[in-house]
């Protein structure tokens, strides 16, 4: 239930109507929009909600939708109940084209049933009989026998009619070769103009003969020109052969009217399967048109909370919170003149379900009623609403408005009259399940009487239970916060140093109006203002002013204490995965080192057998010239191959018992050869200064990287090479959290860039930017 009837009107739903139309391909699709209808079933709502949120999600993500002839067949359908009756040629293509549609949607939901499980069950749900599924495919096969591919009827579509159109064919071209034949005479002869051709009268092909020379050749005048100096004749040796053509003409109708009679009488058995295929096309015609609408305003599929008022009676806990809520038609009007919408955050819970607003006038306290309004509204009638994501949404069973001026002349009625009619209602009609919203309560009377009035009828509603929000100036309504329970202040906050409004919503204070800065900004006089201010106190002036300058300034340090506490955290995300990136790299350069020296240790070690081995031998052998040079060779080869190897040591000079066997004299024994201990070294081969190098890059590209890759402008080849240099090195940086701006435009950059990020399996999702911060213009990147 809502109140006024022209509840839609002063919210602007209507205009919203409107535009979900002009998104529709069907006349089916745009009376589903015009029957679009205030609901208050919870499953119902979210049926609807999700129906769009999958239908967004095809808009953005997916290829082959079927998205053109969505013709509305449904008044042919009712008119060939009737026997005898027939589809005419032109119905007929339209009944190919859309039944192949019909078909691409049945195809394009059942490969994709279990992404768009909601969208599939309209499949089953609105077409009931199981063989009006396999009915598209079926009709469009047997009218593909009767139509060609110019929707014209094919010769072959019956024996008959080839037969008429052959003969038809070949006296058509006896008659235009006779009549070549007597034009080329008449032009020789100079009977006709000289630019003279065969044209056509009256449905006959005839001659332009100059009117002098009109008897020269027999004939049957048809027409003449405007000057009367050119006639039309058509030549006696082919009136027959025409009249004859007529004739097959006629009867080639009548076989055409027989072909698509039999096609009708076939068909008329599936009228109510038919009609079924057209209202299904007809609902994802609408539904493809809100998921548009929703792709313009970035609506999103908020949360729903449970019952609002469940029959334990405790819904002290119930709540309607709204985060970056905005007016979609304002924000469609701002984005034409380039315009920001200063987004809305609004909670109802416990004892703070009425919101009384207040503050100077254009300040934005009605544009917040009415987004409050049809933000909700839309919201119960299944549009996915322009807010944050983690919104919450109540269900409300009845909506009461009083938003504008209800004056009427023809009824007697003044404007205090009729807010006093709306509040005698809102008394007898509004309970704990009602969501109320009044504009300029108490306004349009005396005010110390008006003001009294909605004081009273404000604690009554108060005690019913009812949510609400009211604008207001009158300082008593706003003294009810804290008396009666469920009340609680609101300001429109205002820059009293600049003067001009925030359009920001705080709650818990009350709002000044700020009438005489207001005043003194348009120059209105300084005598005048002087004396008001003195009428009013300066004190009492003094108090407001600053009670709304500190909740500016509170509400302003609030916001960039958030914005630098997001930028602490996430410089401390940074700084922790910079400290476990060093950490790693340092693990792995003291393995590296382990390594080396094992190496080189194992390299000693081989060295020291060789080295025995090669003195056991020259002793052996009795230091004879070929085996030292043999055992030089060794020694020699075992140098190289350390050598190669890079091993971290100083390379130790051979005993001289070893370096020079051929001196040593049988007398005296030589020594067993001992290799002096290594000495290990820092690396300082090809693996060290490749690790460093490794090091020195990972330290660049995260000093250089930026969170945000603009790639406004480039080739499609140019942003994937782009992107995925850019998501590799986001990656290898364990980078949280990216933006990839590709702005809007025609939406091939944003397809592209989506595409290839749903290829990287590091990356966990991929969505729009806030509305306000860029929407669809800015893809933001989140990773595993």
């Amino acid at each position: 239930m809502f109140y006024p009837t022209s509840l839609e009107n002063k919210l602007g739903f209507d205009l919203i109507r409107e535009m979900l139309k002009a998104n529709c391909l069907s006349t089916i699709g745009k009376d589903l929009i015009s029957g679009i209808s205030f609901s208050t079933g919870r499953e119902d709502i979210f049926l609807k909600l999700k129906l769009s949120g999958e239908m967004l999600n095809v808009l953005n993500f997916e290829e082959g939708f079927p998205a053109q002839d969505y013709y509305d067949l449904l008044p042919e359908l009712k008119r060939i109940i009737t026997p005898g009756t027939y589809f005419e040629e032109e119905t007929l293509a339209e009944l190919r084209f859309s039944l192949q549609t019909v078909a691409g949607l049945i195809r394009f939901f059942t490969e994709r049933r279990e992404t768009y499980p909601e969208l599939f069950g309209q499949i089953t749900s609105v077409i009931t009989s199981g063989t009006a599924l396999d009915l598209p495919a079926s009709l469009v096969h047997r009218i593909d026998r009767i139509l060609d591919e110019r929707s014209e009827i094919k010769d072959n579509a019956s024996p008959e009619l080839h037969k008429l159109r052959k003969e038809k064919a070949f006296k058509i071209a006896g008659v235009e070769s006779k009549i070549h034949h007597d034009l080329k005479i008449a032009r020789q002869s100079g009977w006709t103009p000289e630019d003279a051709e065969v044209t056509i009268r009256n449905g006959r092909l005839v001659i332009p003969m100059l009117s002098a020379h009109k008897r020269k050749i027999s004939g049957y005048v048809h027409d003449e020109s405007a000057t009367g100096h050119t006639v039309y004749i058509e030549p006696s040796a082919i009136f027959e052969t025409n009249n004859e053509i007529r004739e097959i003409e006629y009867a080639e109708k009548r076989e055409i009217i027989k072909i698509l009679t039999l096609f009708t009488d076939e068909v008329r058995p599936e009228t109510g399967n038919l009609v079924s295929l057209y209202n299904f096309l007809g609902l994802i015609d609408s539904i493809r048109a809100k998921a548009l609408f929703a792709r313009e305003i970035s609506g999103v599929l908020p949360l729903i909370a449970q019952d609002p008022h469940p029959s334990s009676g405790k819904n002290t806990q119930l709540s309607f919170k709204w985060y970056q809520a905005i007016h979609p038609n304002l924000y469609l009007h701002f984005r034409k003149i380039k315009k920001e919408v200063v987004p809305l955050d609004l909670e109802l819970e416990g004892d703070e379900r009425i919101l009384i607003i207040s503050g100077p006038n254009a300040g934005g306290k009605s544009v917040c009623l009415k987004t409050a309004g049809l933000v909700q509204y839309m919201f119960q009638c299944g549009l996915l609403p322009p807010v944050r994501q983690d919104s919450e949404f109540l269900i409300f069973e009845k909506i009461f408005i009083d938003i504008g001026d209800e004056q009427s002349i023809d009824n007697d009625l003044s404007t205090y009259t009729s807010k006093l009619i709306n509040l005698k209602f809102f008394l007898e009609h509004a309970d704990e399940h009602t969501l109320l919203l009044i504009d300029e309560f108490g306004s349009g009377t005396d005010p110390s009487q008006g003001g009294a009035m909605a004081e009273a009828c404000l604690e009554e509603i108060a005690g019913k239970g009812t949510y609400g929000i009211i604008t207001t100036h009158y300082s008593n309504l706003k003294l009810l916060a804290g008396k009666v329970p469920g009340i609680v202040n609101g300001a429109m906050l205002y820059d009293s140093k600049k003067l001009k409004p925030l359009y920001r919503l705080k709650k818990g204070k009350p709002g000044n109006s700020f009438a005489f800065e207001i005043a003194a900004q348009i120059g209105f006089p300084g005598t005048v203002l002087n004396k008001a201010r003195n009428i009013t106190g300066h004190s009492q002036l003094n108090f407001e002013k600053q009670i709304q300058d500190l909740e500016t300034e509170k509400d302003e340090m609030s916001r960039k204490s958030t914005e630098l506490r997001v930028a602490d955290d996430f410089l401390a995300e940074l700084i922790a995965k910079y400290e476990k990136l060093t950490g790693n790299l340092e693990k792995s350069k003291k393995e590296i080192l382990e390594n080396a020296r094992s190496e080189a240790l194992k390299l000693v070690s081989d060295a020291n057998k060789t080295i025995e081995k090669t003195i056991k031998e020259i002793k052996e052998a009795q230091a004879e010239k070929e085996q030292t040079k043999a055992a030089r060779s060794v020694i020699s080869e075992l140098k190289e191959k350390l050598e190669e190897k890079q091993a971290p040591l100083v390379w130790p000079e051979p005993p001289p018992s070893v370096a020079d066997p051929g001196k040593s004299s049988s007398a005296s024994k030589p020594k067993k050869a001992v290799p002096p201990k290594p000495q290990i070294l820092e690396p300082s081969g090809p693996q060290h200064r490749q690790y460093q190098s490794y090091l020195d890059d990972l330290q660049r590209k995260l000093q250089d990287f930026q969170i945000t890759l603009d790639l406004r402008g480039k080739r499609v080849d140019e942003t994937i090479s782009l992107l995925q240099k850019y998501i590799d090195d986001a990656i290898m940086l364990s980078i949280p959290e990216v933006r990839i701006l590709h702005g809007k435009g025609n939406g091939v950059l944003r397809q592209v860039t989506r595409d290839y990020l749903r290829s990287v399996k590091e990356i966990k999702s991929a969505k729009d930017e806030h509305v306000e911060r860029g929407g669809s213009g800015i893809t933001i990147v989140i990773f595993k």
